[in-house]
């Protein structure tokens, strides 16, 4: 199913605001470059009206004359000092718009990383993909945008003065027009921006339904459901192509009214500047500088543009901003003290969805013991997992590692004390040694070949054609072997706690036995926890805690609880079956 349209937290305009303030001040001196390119592209498109109708009365006047003869030469200097003006606005635009959207998307994707595992819950996937690569590319556009509509908005205001100066009359015909301008700007600008928020968020419904359908493509193949599948990610299309022609009518219609408000008012300007000339008020230069200078006054043509790519860069920006209202995972400052990694979760409650997963559990892990957690799909195994290493906070309760509360300790500190191996590990790293060693530090060579050979990777991974050296996506590697590689990666860092998240649902049972007893056989300062699925994985822990319904139901050996039948129900045992 599509990930639903998610709702927008509360400060996420204002945060979307603060962060289009932050990147323009994070380009300052490209923003202030094009600012005075821009300005002055305007000072020179403001001058050569003026040098042009001077030009022409001297030419007329006095034809052949030195004075006539430098004017000209002034006039092809401004064409000239335009033409550099306008390709040094284009490098500077393009520029500052490329290292706006690079810093949001730095800024985007540090803030997801250190919201955790919440943002893609929140979220989906493919969502932040969409808001990481579309949404930051439009809002990307605001700090060069602001910039050049000083520019934009001097070039109409500056026209109108120098209308004044021809002759007063002028500049009050065109004001006579101007608040019809002024209205049609502002309902432009509301438009947009409504308009460019319902398409972005229909972009990210797609993108969401497409990463679902990446995930889920061997299940689409399997099922023969391409088709359906297709059906159902392109569904919003008609919305999209709806709210695309919405923005494209928008503009517009507020270009074509402005189109046609512009000439009425050219047209005034130029009418009475007529009955100037036939009065000899003005002269035919005047004239000519009085009809350019109508064309720039009503150039809205180029606000109206710009109006609109604000508006989307404001929309990119707050759906930016709703991610970066989901608050990021706090850290303290506290150091672990010497300890053998005993783990105490006291009275944790973890809800997801509305539904209390983990409800008020209370367990003990003692230093340097194998304590297996097996339950029903669905007890909240792999939540429990999440919460005692710290990779999601609990709603109520305490989770507790040597004594201190995991939120108290620094991210540092942490991260080195507790290790992972997951079901599905991601390979992260350019080579295979490079994902055995991943982490802060990475682990040395001769580690992670130490690592790799109690995982049972070293022989598969000696046989690829570049051995530790090959690259993760030139290896072709089963769910077993990938599943070795992410245990070796837990083994290759030393950690007061390891959990194994499932880690060892996709090997065989031999190599399970053997990487079971080599992960025991570890000296002592080092405790696990371990979700397990597999009978003989249960049966070699120090105790088992059986999950139901959220709550712990029973503690003890595993040969303990075997004599329950329930308990023998978990792993699709019935009867009398003897302790496995």
């Amino acid at each position: 199913m599509t990930t639903p349209a998610v709702p927008k937290p509360p400060g996420a305009d204002s945060a979307g605001r603060q962060l289009l303030r932050t990147a323009t001040r994070h380009s300052a001196s490209r923003c202030l470059a094009l600012t005075v390119a821009t300005t002055a592209a305007t000072g020179a498109a403001l001058l050569l009206p003026a040098a042009l109708g001077r030009t022409l009365d001297l030419l007329l006047s006095h034809p052949g004359s030195p004075g006539a003869t430098r004017w000209v030469l002034w006039c092809s200097g401004l064409v000239l000092l335009l033409a550099l003006l306008d390709a040094a606005e284009t490098v500077l635009g393009g520029t500052l718009n490329a290292r706006a959207t690079a810093w949001l998307r730095r800024r985007l994707t540090g803030h997801v990383l250190a919201v955790g595992p919440r943002a893609g819950g929140r979220f989906g996937s493919g969502e932040l993909v969409a808001r990481l690569v579309g949404n930051a590319a439009q809002a990307g556009t605001a700090p060069a945008t602001r910039a050049s509509l000083l520019a934009s908005l001097a070039g109409p205001a500056g026209a109108v003065v120098a209308l004044g100066l021809i002759d007063p009359w002028l500049a009050l015909v065109f004001l006579a027009g101007a608040p019809v301008l002024t209205m049609l700007l502002r309902a432009l600008a509301r438009d947009s921006s409504e308009c460019a928020t319902r398409y972005q968020q229909i972009q990210g419904r797609i993108a969401s339904a497409l990463s679902e359908a990446i995930d889920g493509a061997r299940t689409i193949a399997a099922g023969g459901t391409a088709d359906k599948e297709v059906a159902r990610i392109l569904r919003p299309l008609p919305g999209l192509s709806r709210e695309g022609r919405r923005m494209w009518q928008v503009q517009g219609r507020a270009a074509a009214r402005a189109v046609a408000v512009a000439p009425l008012l050219q047209i005034g300007v130029l009418a009475v500047a007529g009955v100037l000339v036939v009065q000899h008020r003005l002269s035919v230069g005047e004239l000519l500088a009085a009809s350019r200078y109508a064309v720039l006054a009503t150039g809205v043509g180029v606000l109206v543009g710009q109006l609109s790519g604000l508006a989307r860069a404001r929309a990119g920006a707050g759906r930016l901003g709703e991610v970066l209202s989901e608050p990021a995972t706090g850290y303290g400052d506290h150091q672990l003290p010497p300890g053998d990694g005993r783990l105490e979760l006291r009275g944790v409650t973890a809800r997801r969805g509305g539904r209390t997963v983990l409800d008020a559990v209370d367990l003990v892990v003692p230093g340097g013991s194998t304590l297996a957690v097996v339950g029903r799909s669905g007890a909240g195994k792999s939540l429990l997992a999440a919460v005692a290493g710290r990779l999601t906070d609990p709603d109520e309760g305490d989770v507790l590692l040597d004594g201190v509360p995991l939120r108290a300790l620094t991210r540092a500190t942490l991260r080195g004390a507790v290790g992972y191996a997951f079901e599905r590990p991601a390979l992260l790293g350019e080579t295979i040694e490079d994902t055995i060693a991943f982490g802060v530090p990475p682990a040395p060579p001769g580690r992670v070949r130490e690592a790799a050979r109690t995982a049972r990777a070293d022989a598969f991974v000696r046989r690829l054609p570049d051995g530790y050296a090959t690259r993760c996506a030139d290896a072709p590697l089963s769910g077993g072997e990938s599943q070795r590689l992410g245990l070796a990666r837990a083994f290759a860092h030393d950690s007061r706690l390891l959990i194994l998240d499932d880690a060892l649902s996709s090997l065989d049972t031999v190599t399970e036995h053997h990487i079971t007893e080599a992960l025991l056989r570890r000296p002592s300062g080092r405790s696990r926890l371990i979700v397990a699925h597999r009978v003989s994985t249960a049966a070699r822990a120090d105790a088992v805690i059986w999950l139901d319904g959220g709550r712990v139901r029973a503690r003890g050996t595993h040969t303990e609880l075997w004599r329950m039948a329930a308990y023998r129900a978990v792993f699709g045992q019935d009867g009398d079956g003897g302790a496995r």
